[in-house]
């Protein structure tokens, strides 16, 4: 399995997240992760728009996201914030419909680099991201993947958020459906007592 490193989106890695970005095309029509932020002006001006306008919500400590290195190169990502950061989520009608209550933090999007998927790689990111938000203090966590009855049945370029056994391995549970072929899954995250994200992480089985 191979090692790689848990850092956070920040000013000093956007360059390596952009890097990433652009060697797949970036990502959805050249969203840059953009999609699930408030609407704003910048909204749909096309992809260098909204690659400055990442880089900018980045710089305001309005976006955020666990990166997955492995050696010096970025090869996948989980995107993570507050209902607030990241209002406009998929089936977000139906969504807010049957919410009890919005949690703390959400995973909207996982992605990892063509030719490195299957590896685990997203499994990683999520794990990265989850640790990060233990840091930030902890919280009630969802996340909105695929709910493909455990069998593959998708190409996993479409799987934009990974899948509901994926996420039950990570310890978060079931808690509805969402849109067609989506689920809403939970877990509570608690605060870290002492700061993990950063060093070496022994591939997509190393940390369980």
């Amino acid at each position: 399995m191979p090692v790689v490193t848990i850092k956070a989106l920040t000013e000093e890695t956007f360059d390596d997240f952009a890097a990433l970005v652009e060697r797949n095309g970036g990502m959805f029509a050249g969203c840059w992760c953009t999609k699930f932020h408030p609407d704003c002006a910048e909204k749909g001006q096309g992809v260098e728009t909204n690659r400055e306008r990442k880089r900018r919500l980045v710089s305001e400590g309005l976006a955020h996201a666990a990166l997955v290195y492995d050696g010096g190169s970025a090869v996948a990502w989980a995107q993570y914030g507050s209902p607030e950061e990241l209002p406009s989520i998929q089936h977000r009608k139906e969504y807010l419909a049957t919410a009890e209550r919005l949690p703390d933090y959400r995973v909207p999007c996982i992605q990892v680099e063509r030719g490195r998927r299957g590896q685990g790689l997203a499994a990683t990111a999520l794990r990265g991201a989850v640790e990060l938000i233990a840091q930030a203090g902890g919280g009630t966590v969802e996340g909105y993947p695929h709910d493909t009855g455990g069998v593959r049945k998708k190409n996993s370029s479409f799987l934009y958020n990974g899948t509901r056994t994926m996420y039950e391995r990570e310890g978060f549970t079931y808690d509805r459906p969402k849109g067609l072929g989506n689920c809403v899954m939970v877990r509570l995250v608690d605060a870290a007592v002492s700061p993990q994200v950063g060093g070496p992480s022994a591939g997509p089985q190393g940390r369980q």
